[in-house]
């Protein structure tokens, strides 16, 4: 995301023709989106999106489990 970030930002600023980049050409403002684009085409590829998405959903399960737990007193005590 933080590459479409950048990217928006640079055709904003080539748009408003702000200072350096106003004489760059406007090949040079579709990079970063070809980038973007090549990123997600990867991540989702190589099933690095799904790989997180279920990384999260396993840390929200485990959270709400423990949290479950210390509720009902069963979570086992930390020895001292």
């Amino acid at each position: 995301m933080y590459l479409l970030a950048v990217s928006l930002v640079l055709l904003a600023l080539k748009y408003f023709e702000v200072a350096p980049f106003a004489a760059m050409s406007w090949w040079w403002m579709l990079v970063p989106f070809a980038l973007t684009a090549s990123w997600w085409f990867w991540s989702d590829s190589s099933g690095y999106t799904k790989r997180k998405a279920q990384e999260k959903m396993d840390q929200r399960r485990q959270e709400r489990l423990d949290k479950h737990k210390r509720a009902l007193g069963t979570e086992r005590r930390k020895p001292r």
